[in-house]
C-alpha cells in the first residue's frame, strides 16, 4: 500500500482487526461447544457455524499480521514496512465462507434431503461466483474494469437475494411457529449484512481514494464480516435450540 496513512487511521484498523480476531475465536469456541446441546438433525449446521467463524479467525489472523509488516511507526507517524498488504486472505476467506453460510441456514430449516442438496448447490455455487467475480475487479488498476466486474458479481447476489427472500419462503412457511421469526431474521440479516461488500467495495469507484479509502474499505468489510458470520452464527443457533426444543430434545 502507498497511501500514508495517519497514526489514528492505522490503530482504527488495526484494532478492528484484533477485536474481531477475538470474537471469530469466541465465537468458534462457542458454536462448536454448544453443538452437543441442539438435536442431532441439527449438528452438522452447528459444525459449519464454527467452521465458518474458525475460517474467519484464521485469516483474520493473517490478515492482521499483513497489516503490521505493511507499516512501520517512526516518530509516531505512519510509513511503509517494506512489504505491501496482502488483502487477498479476504477474498480466499470468503470463497470457502460465504457458501458454508448458505449451507448452514439450509441445514438448520432440515428441508427434505432432495430440497436439501438443490437449494444448498444452487446457492452455494451462486455464492462461491459471486466472490470469483469480485475478486478481479477488486484488484483492477482500471476504474471500468473494477466496476464491470462489480456489475457481473451483483448477478448472483441479486439471484442469491431473490432465492432468501422468494424462494424460501414455502420452506420457511413449513418451519415450527416457535423458530419461524428467528428464521426470518436470518435470511433478512444476511441480507443487510452482504448488502455492506458492494457498498464497500463502491468507495474507491466514487471518488474515495487515498488513507481514508483505505481505512473505510478495512473496517467496512470487517464489520460486515462480524455480522454476516458471528452474529449469523447466532442466529443459527438460536434457531437450532428452538427447533430442537419443540421437536422435545433435551440439551445435555
Amino acid at each position: 500500500m502507498e497511501a500514508e496513512l495517519s497514526l489514528f487511521q492505522y490503530n482504527l484498523v488495526s484494532n478492528f482487526f484484533s477485536f474481531t480476531i477475538a470474537v471469530m475465536a469466541a465465537a468458534t469456541l462457542f458454536f462448536w461447544l454448544q453443538r452437543s446441546q441442539v438435536a442431532p438433525p441439527y449438528r452438522a449446521a452447528m459444525t459449519i457455524t464454527g467452521l465458518v467463524t474458525f475460517i474467519a479467525f484464521y485469516h483474520y489472523f493473517r490478515i492482521f499480521e499483513s497489516w503490521e509488516a505493511a507499516y512501520a511507526i517512526v516518530d509516531g507517524s505512519v510509513q511503509a514496512g517494506g512489504k505491501s498488504f496482502n488483502d487477498a486472505y479476504r477474498y480466499v476467506d470468503w470463497l470457502l465462507t460465504v457458501p458454508l453460510l448458505m449451507i448452514e441456514l439450509i441445514l438448520v430449516m432440515r428441508l427434505s434431503r432432495e430440497e436439501t442438496i438443490k437449494k444448498a448447490t444452487w446457492l452455494a455455487g451462486l455464492a462461491a461466483l459471486m466472490i470469483a467475480l469480485g475478486y478481479p475487479g477488486e484488484i483492477a488498476e482500471a476504474t471500468g474494469v473494477a466496476f464491470a466486474f462489480w456489475v457481473l458479481s451483483m448477478i448472483p447476489f441479486v439471484v442469491i437475494v431473490y432465492t432468501l427472500y422468494v424462494g424460501l419462503s414455502e420452506a420457511v412457511d413449513r418451519q415450527p411457529e416457535e423458530a419461524k421469526p428467528l428464521v426470518n431474521a436470518a435470511r433478512y440479516l444476511t441480507i443487510v449484512a452482504w448488502l455492506f461488500y458492494p457498498l464497500v467495495y463502491l468507495f474507491p469507484l466514487i471518488g474515495l481514494e487515498g488513507p481514508n479509502a483505505e481505512t473505510f474499505l478495512q473496517v467496512g468489510y470487517t464489520i460486515a464480516d462480524i455480522v454476516a458470520k458471528a452474529v449469523f452464527g447466532v442466529l443459527i443457533y438460536m434457531i437450532a435450540m428452538r427447533k430442537s426444543e419443540a421437536e422435545g430434545h433435551k440439551p445435555a
